[in-house]
């Protein structure tokens, strides 16, 4: 196992009825607040005014930023750093899923930055300063509330990159399972796909010695397994909801990647395909995970396989290693195709115009220095089996 500094600051309020908590912790960072959040959704399923309702106070003005994509767009990002500026605001609460929550944390830096908020997307290390954040969350996918990284969209030069920096972790994070209960099921799936893919990048790894994270991710792993098709069957089962919640802030924040090394490929690779076709983050994870998986199987990484097959899909040891490695990889596919996930490329219009731009920015963004170092030829390569 690595060395490594632990540190994961954001307050959880979790539970039912933790929204009352806001209004005190809104006011331990200030008066003015901007209030960012999506579409309607919270507004039709009662989240809106239950948040105003806290906020209903003589000492908190709020100001609010509406609007926010599901790939959240610098756009965005720009006109909230405008009213952080024009409404000096001492607090950003963001209200919905990652996409709201990661705008936000540009937002958050973009207020102390006195260029153009894309510099920051471009050079995280620009970011010096940042305004503080409570987020409440309405969507169990990116893990965004409780770490401090952030993906934002430029759709004018189909780019989709992270960024981040320690200073970008929400302080605060209100997690009602109830609040997901209005959450599509399709919408649901490609939450759980999300959660899933950061486990499975962050498990895959070579460091030796790191058997309590490893243990760590296999539950968690498994709770998804577990808890995800519940949740799209039966989207008001609370502790379905509460463990894919909890599992999806766990699947980040650290926990399980502290003392390891943690590169990411299918995450690089799902990004080419959301900056050039706008699809759901999750959708295009489960659909290129499984294929990754399948290229990247060889006599170095079949250990690891053999360990996912067996400690999460229970397989059985006794088997040929590679047998185990290509069942856990069938599996694999056929859960995420299970809740309802498309597993091809062409259905979600995908086709092969694109693929070797795609292929060669993924490889450089990312795919390059993953658990298995991946060129524009194996991205290109796993594109073409995932079409």
């Amino acid at each position: 196992m690595k060395n490594f500094d632990y540190n994961i600051p954001t307050r959880v309020h979790f539970g039912k009825g933790q929204i009352s908590k806001l209004r005190g912790e809104v006011k331990n960072f200030g008066h003015n607040v901007l209030l960012v959040y999506g579409g309607n959704s919270i507004k039709r399923n009662g989240i809106y005014d239950q948040v105003m309702e806290q906020l209903n106070d003589s000492d908190i003005n709020v100001f609010e930023l509406s609007g926010i994509a599901p790939n959240p767009r610098i756009d965005s990002a720009r006109d909230g750093v405008k009213l952080c500026k024009e409404c000096k605001i001492d607090v950003i609460l963001a209200v919905g899923g990652g996409s709201v929550i990661d705008c936000s944390k540009l937002i958050a830096a973009g207020a102390f930055y006195d260029g153009d908020p894309w510099d920051l997307v471009l050079k995280s290390s620009l970011i010096k300063e940042a305004l503080p954040i409570i987020s409440v969350l309405t969507l169990s996918a990116t893990g965004s509330e409780m770490d401090g990284f952030a993906v934002i969209s430029n759709m004018e030069t189909n780019d989709k990159l992270g960024m981040g920096g320690e200073i970008l972790k929400p302080r605060v994070s209100i997690l009602d399972p109830e609040y997901t209960y209005t959450v599509p099921a399709n919408q649901t799936a490609a939450g759980t796909a999300d959660i899933m893919s950061h486990i499975i990048e962050t498990y895959f790894h070579d460091v030796e010695g790191a058997y309590l994270q490893d243990r760590f991710a296999e539950s968690l792993l498994k709770t998804c397994i577990e808890f995800g098709p519940i949740a799209v069957k039966e989207p008001e089962n609370y502790d379905a909801r509460a463990n894919l919640m909890w599992a999806g802030s766990h699947a980040i924040n650290g926990m399980i990647s502290y003392g390891t090394d943690v590169g990411w490929s299918v995450h690089p690779m799902e990004h080419e395909l959301s900056a050039y076709y706008d699809i759901t983050h999750g959708v295009g994870l489960a659909i290129l995970t499984p294929r990754w998986m399948k290229h990247i199987l060889s006599d170095k990484t079949v250990g690891k396989f053999v360990d996912y097959g067996v400690n999460v899909w229970g397989i059985d040891s006794s088997l040929d290693k590679f047998e185990i490695a290509n069942m856990a990889i069938e599996k694999t596919y056929d859960f995420f195709a299970s809740i309802g996930i498309p597993m091809n490329l062409r259905e979600v219009g995908i086709d092969e115009e694109n693929l070797e731009v795609m292929a060669e920015f993924a490889s450089k963004r990312g795919a390059k220095y993953g658990y298995v170092s991946l060129s524009k030829e194996d991205v290109l390569e796993i594109y073409k089996m995932s079409l």
